[in-house]
């Protein structure tokens, strides 16, 4: 693998043309679930694969991400996006402590060669030098989704974003300290 160069994205930047090879696929087959107050595995079968359209809307929310204070950083192998993750500037939560990962994504092909977890600490520093206490994320139910963030420390979050949760009412609402 070619050394990884992390840096932020301009709104300039974030045009659809950025993501022309990134492959935005993941074949799920079992999520988690909240049953009676405790989270279980459940065979929940199916394929994301993300099309034109979603990386449309994609570069409409990293845009207004920088648009209005936030961060987004790319991962780029030589020219080549191959990682991104984006961090909101609007505090929230008992004591204004959270700030929002509001995405993080790895290329398919490059899934667990540990550019995910070095996006994570470079946008978990950031927050901290921002005031931020902890990073909230509504994450993907899925297994290995889950087992990401948990195997980095994250937990359940203490308070739920109910903006958030009713967006992505399948998402798993995590919480990072920092």
């Amino acid at each position: 693998m070619s050394a990884i160069e992390i840096r932020p994205l301009s709104e300039a930047e974030l045009e659809i043309g950025l993501f022309r090879s990134f492959n935005r696929y993941q074949k799920v087959t079992r999520c988690y679930r909240k049953v009676n107050g405790s989270w279980i595995l459940k065979d929940i079968p199916f394929i994301e694969d993300w099309g034109q359209e979603e990386y449309a809307y994609l570069t409409r929310c990293l845009k207004n991400t920088v648009k209005t204070g936030g961060t987004v950083l790319g991962a780029f192998e030589k020219e080549t996006l191959v990682g991104f993750a984006s961090l909101e500037n609007e505090f929230f939560g008992t004591g204004s402590k959270y700030l929002q990962l509001s995405s993080l994504h790895v290329s398919y092909e490059k899934r667990g060669m540990g550019i995910g977890r070095q996006l994570l600490a470079l946008i978990a520093d950031h927050a901290k030098n921002c005031g931020a206490e902890k990073l909230y994320i509504s994450a993907h139910s899925s297994e290995e989704t889950q087992h990401f963030y948990r195997s980095l420390g994250c937990v359940e979050a203490e308070e739920y974003n109910e903006k958030l949760t009713a967006e992505e009412p399948f998402d798993c609402q995590l919480e990072y300290t920092l």
